[in-house]
């Protein structure tokens, strides 16, 4: 049996692993401020493309707000447009102490995310542990989504990393499967404690 690879990157999804996020806020704050009830803004949100749209980078922000606006009827600018939006985070603390952990042993760090503009700029104002990381592969930013596998090079090229030097945590079996295929040891976030327990697994920490 061969020695097992230990990795020199660890990939972080963001949502539902490092920050727990919740659109139905979102819905309420805009449902204030517009024509449409709430349960019409949660069927527009999911009936409509314009959200993947949004994170796949084919609309801008302004866009985006101006599609929002025109169908709800939202009533005020950008900016406050912005906060309602985006302001649904909450930190998944033990997860954040967990990437702090790996770094300060070494391994270099990367967020690896489906996301839009305005989430991105709201996680960097408002959660410390966004700016430690080494580099960051957003969606938005790339015109492709996970698991499309463009995505996954540019992990790759940035990292300088491949196969199972790459270490990757994700909450959706499909973009965690898509690594997998690459060869990176790969961890199907299910709860803080099974995640540390998977790392631990692989010798990466301390332990407890």
């Amino acid at each position: 049996m061969p020695d097992m690879i230990i990795p020199k990157a660890v990939v972080f999804d963001l949502g539902k692993v490092l920050v727990d996020f919740d659109y139905s806020i979102a819905a309420r704050r805009i449902a204030a401020r517009g024509k449409l009830t709430l349960l019409q803004i949660g069927a527009y949100i999911s009936r409509s493309p314009l959200f993947v749209e949004y994170e796949s980078g084919r609309v801008t922000t302004q866009q985006f707000y101006d599609e929002i606006r025109g169908v709800t009827g939202f009533r005020d600018d950008l900016a406050e447009f912005s906060n309602c939006f985006a302001d649904i985070f909450t930190a998944i603390e033990p997860m954040i102490q967990l990437q702090a952990e790996l770094q300060r042993r070494g391994m270099s760090a990367y967020a690896f995310s489906n996301t839009n503009e305005l989430a991105v700029d709201h996680i960097r104002k408002s959660f410390p542990f966004y700016s430690k990381f080494d580099g960051y592969i957003l969606s938005f930013e790339h015109l492709a989504m996970k698991p499309n596998a463009r995505l996954y090079e540019v992990v790759e090229r940035q990292s300088g990393r491949r196969e199972a030097e790459i270490l990757y945590l994700d909450d959706r079996p499909e973009n965690i499967v898509a690594g997998a295929a690459r060869g990176w040891q790969v961890i199907l976030h299910e709860s803080p404690k099974k995640s540390r327990a998977a790392v631990q697994k692989l010798g990466l920490l301390n332990h407890d």
